[in-house]
Formats: C-alpha cells, sequence, structure tokens
C-alpha cells in the first residue's frame, strides 16, 4: 500500500498525533510519499520513515499513491483538491485541527483508518465539485468543493448579482456577497449565513445571499444540472471571486459560467459514520445544556 500525506504547518503541541502516525506507517512497512513542503516544515521536528519519497504537484502524485492522507482540518482537507483533481485518489481526513467535518477521522484512529484500509473495510463518499466555467479565471484550478463566493472587494457599497439558471432570469441579488455552495459546502461559509444543510447525494447547489438589501431575500436551492449565469454589477468596479480558499479581483464586466464539474472528488469514510451522526456530534444537536 502506498499513501501519500499532504499536510501545513503545525504547531509544536500537535506534533504527537502526526509523530504516532508516521510511527505506524513505518511499523507497517507502508510506502510514504509526503509533499515537499510539509516534509521541509517537519524533518526537523519529527522522526520519519526511512526511505521517504515526496510529491510537489497533482502531476508528481498522478498513479503515484493508493490513497492521500490530509493531516489537519476542514481546510487542509479542501487544498487537497489541487492535488487530485481528476484523478480520482481517495483522500482520508485525519483532524488534528477543530471541528472538522470533512476531516472526520479523529487523530487518535491512524491504527484503525490503516487496518480499514488494509482490509478495503471503508467507503467512499463521492463528492460533487463546481465547475467555474470562465475563460480566463482560476485557470489553474477552476473548480471548487465547498463553494463559489461573489463579494464585494472591501467596504464599498453593496453589488448587484443577476443570477440567471439556464437562461432563466432566477433573481436580481442586492447584497454583499453571493454564495454558490455544494452539498459539501452546505455546513460551511453557506451555513454561517442563513443557508440550509444539505444531506450527500442531494443532487442539488444551494444560492445563499450575504446581507441582502430585501429582506425577503432567501436561500435558494437549485438542481445541480442546469447552468448558473452571474452578473455582478455596482459603484465599485471591481469585486472579489473565491473558490473555497484562492480569491481575486475582478472587473464588474466579467460574466460567470458555473456548473457542475464532469469528475468528483472521493473522501473516505469509515463504516457506520453516518452524515446525521456528525452533524449532531459537531453541532451538539440534541444535548441538553442546562444541567
Amino acid at each position: 500500500m502506498k499513501i501519500a500525506v499532504y499536510g501545513r504547518m503545525i504547531d509544536n503541541n500537535r506534533t504527537t498525533p502526526v509523530q504516532e502516525l508516521f510511527d505506524l506507517l513505518g511499523k507497517e512497512k507502508v510506502e510514504v510519499l509526503i509533499h515537499e513542503p510539509f516534509m521541509n516544515f517537519i524533518k526537523d521536528r519529527l522522526r520519519l520513515p526511512d526511505q521517504l519519497q515526496t510529491f510537489l504537484s497533482h502531476d508528481d502524485l498522478r498513479n503515484r499513491a493508493d490513497f492521500l492522507f490530509s493531516l489537519g482540518g476542514d481546510g487542509t482537507l479542501l487544498e487537497t483538491l489541487s492535488l487530485v483533481r481528476d484523478s480520482g485518489l481517495p483522500v482520508v481526513g485525519i483532524n488534528t485541527g477543530k471541528l472538522g467535518f470533512l476531516s472526520s477521522i479523529g487523530k487518535e484512529e491512524s491504527a484503525l483508518v490503516i487496518a480499514a484500509l488494509r482490509e478495503k473495510k471503508y467507503e467512499i463518499e463521492k463528492k460533487e465539485v463546481l465547475f467555474l466555467d470562465t475563460p480566463g479565471l482560476f485557470s489553474d484550478l477552476p473548480y471548487a468543493l465547498n463553494e463559489i463566493t461573489i463579494m464585494k472587494n472591501d467596504t464599498s457599497s453593496m453589488v448587484t448579482i443577476h443570477a440567471y439558471l439556464d437562461d432563466v432570469l432566477l433573481n436580481t441579488y442586492w447584497c454583499d456577497g453571493l454564495i454558490i455552495s455544494t452539498q459539501t459546502g452546505s455546513t460551511a461559509y453557506s451555513l454561517s449565513c442563513g443557508g440550509p444543510i444539505v444531506a450527500p447525494g442531494a443532487d442539488v447547489f444551494t444560492l445563499t445571499p450575504m446581507a441582502p438589501h430585501n429582506l425577503n431575500v432567501r436561500p435558494v436551492v437549485i438542481p445541480d444540472h442546469g447552468t448558473l449565469r452571474l452578473k455582478v454589477e455596482g459603484s465599485n468596479k471591481q469585486y472579489m471571486l473565491a473558490l473555497d480558499s484562492r480569491s481575486s479581483s475582478l472587473n464588474n464586466q466579467d460574466e460567470l459560467t458555473i456548473r457542475k464539474a464532469a469528475w468528483r472528488m472521493n473522501l473516505v469514510r469509515l463504516p457506520g459514520r453516518d452524515f446525521f451522526t456528525s452533524l449532531r456530534n459537531k453541532l451538539l444537536w440534541g444535548i441538553d445544556k442546562r444541567g
């Protein structure tokens, strides 16, 4: 079994579970590839397995590993999209961060997940991906796993966003921004702005306005097989466009086309870890705090 490992810089007080993972990979004689910047950061802090290999980009990684381990929180896992892309390489999210909806495997469960991978006792959850089909914008990676967000550029006045679904006018939004979210992203930025929680497998995207001027405007759920076109106006001639954690300032004359990507991202789940149990545990639903 070959496992690639991706991570960010980690605090010294969070190195213990990472060290335990590498010790276990060495003991199990698993071939390990490490993202080169991450290896450069940890090589003087941790004991690493012998005969390590490194990778730097999705081209380096393609066809070289059976799984990609993401060490961190959900933000770290979102970054792995740039590495796996359309390769189908399954991603294992090990949560060394905080909440962790996507990185759902606990940092103390390394032995459990490695055994599950060896014995093929795991599930693959296929995650829909948004595709920004607008030439010249985010040309290296025009995809988002959580959301595509339009927002005003600074402290300027609100933006006006004309939204068309399959060339039919859906709405004109006067707001601070608009979040186009996948099912996966429904528990992220969209949720914090009042958007609905969408269960995995629902073939929909959501449009959630940020601070809308018209108070009767609410989030809308749309089928994910349609094409969404967005035209942005405003007194400020520029606005911000973000794909997950990557952002750029754009001009108003740019028209955006968004649709479902032709491929999905594969996320490893351990058996018995269903979405609603995770919701209850992460959001503390059904827990009486009154004592």
